[in-house]
């Protein structure tokens, strides 16, 4: 195989259909960001937006901005826009509360459509919260349903029963950055006649999912990574149409309710998506989040795809290429089906490793016991940017600057 140069990532940079959304990020000048996996970059009209809902419409029209300004409905009219890069339909997705809030939720609603079956089936290495919250459900239950956990595609596959309740899994694991076949597994699952939960975490936003294509019940997903919603900002649920109005949360605050403003005593269901809402809505990061979600409703879908799995190919091509002595053992499959939008190698110095081309300037992170992880957030991160971070990474390897003992101090994030 030829030799790849760095002249090589700048022809692919000038041929890049999606690089004029760069522009509309505030990136920092010396760094590469590549952690748009974990926390994605703050879009230059976000600060303007504070100014506008803090000054204009909070610092101005106060109580009347729940109407005139749409506060009200919010979650709802992002929640239509984030339905586009996802394949939902309006009406299926609101913009709420946080991911594990909103997995006990939709959990606990696909339980209440099959009552009679008491199993769970979800992969054990998912992200904790995931399986964290499901655990603290089934005890809050009094422990009458059971958690089977699987890990390769086929072990998922062969856990689907007709003994089987709900299937809960993460379609991008945010580890390996594996992806899992939603169709097949959606298929196999309702075939036994269980219910499908998607975690889109780590797919939403950096590649084409098609949630009524695959006939999906519910997904959930976060708003902070490849949609730019900044730090904390709030999660989202999809409920399929056919299902609202049924399924029923079980965390029924006063936005769900079919009449709010009726103040009733006693709870009646919403009998579509708002039934998905609880209370009152945090204004300020919700209305931030809706201009990250519109730069990514604006860009096509399978063009993000398209430069994230070439961006990818790239990195893992250089590695292999300049660092090929050190060590890296690549945990992100190679195939191009079944990766999502990062890269994650181990190393047994992996934290000291990460923390060291942090300092240097290349920003990715680390989760233990040995995972170094690229985020590879296409509408940001030019081709260049991959060679010079793996410039980087072979600089620091050659001359051992990451065994220094700054670098080996555990921090509280990593």
């Amino acid at each position: 195989m030829q030799k790849i140069t760095r002249e090589d990532c700048i022809q692919l940079d000038s041929q890049d259909t999606l690089a004029d959304f760069r522009n509309e990020f505030n990136l920092p000048e010396h760094d590469i960001y590549m952690c748009g996996n974990s926390l994605g970059a703050m879009p230059k009209k976000a600060m303007a937006k504070v100014e506008q809902v803090m000054l204009d419409q909070w610092g101005t029209s106060l109580i009347k901005s729940w109407n005139i300004h749409g506060w009200f409905t919010l979650s709802q009219t992002i929640g239509d826009q984030l339905a586009t890069t996802i394949g939902a339909n309006a009406g299926e997705v609101v913009v709420t509360d946080a991911t594990g809030i909103n997995v006990f939720k939709v959990i606990a609603a696909a339980l209440t459509l099959n009552p009679e079956r008491k199993k769970i089936v979800m992969e054990g290495s998912n992200f904790p919260t995931d399986n964290y919250t499901a655990q603290g459900l089934v005890k809050l239950l009094g422990n009458k349903h059971e958690i089977v956990f699987a890990e390769t595609e086929q072990g998922i596959l062969d856990a689907i029963d007709d003994s089987v309740a709900v299937v809960c899994l993460t379609q991008v694991h945010y580890k390996s950055g594996r992806l899992l076949d939603m169709k097949s597994i959606t298929e196999k699952t309702q075939q036994c006649g269980a219910i499908s939960v998607w975690d889109l975490c780590h797919s939403g936003g950096a590649l084409p999912v098609d949630l009524n294509g695959c006939n999906v019940d519910f997904a959930i997903g976060c708003t902070y990574k490849y949609y730019n919603g900044g730090p904390g900002s709030p999660a989202f649920v999809f409920c399929a149409k056919r299902h609202q109005g049924k399924a029923l949360q079980p965390l029924t605050g006063w936005y769900s309710h079919a009449a709010p403003f009726a103040f009733e005593q006693d709870y009646r269901p919403a009998d579509n998506i708002n039934q998905m809402l609880s209370g009152t809505q945090g204004i300020l990061s919700l209305a931030v989040s809706e201009i990250g979600i519109d730069i990514t409703s604006r860009a096509d879908m399978n063009e993000v795809r398209n430069k994230s799995l070439n961006l990818s190919d790239l990195f893992m091509q250089l590695v292999e290429q300049e660092c090929a002595e050190f060590n890296f053992e690549l945990i992100t499959p190679k195939e191009r089906a079944r990766r999502g939008s990062q890269v994650a190698m181990s190393h047994e110095n992996g934290y000291a490793i990460m923390q060291c081309l942090i300092a240097q300037g290349v920003m990715g992170d680390f989760r233990a016991p040995d995972t170094l992880r690229f985020g590879l957030t296409p509408l940001y991160l030019r081709f260049v940017d991959i060679w010079d971070a793996v410039a980087k990474l072979k600089d620091i390897m050659q001359q051992g600057t990451w065994q220094e003992a700054v670098y080996n101090q555990k921090h509280a994030v990593t």
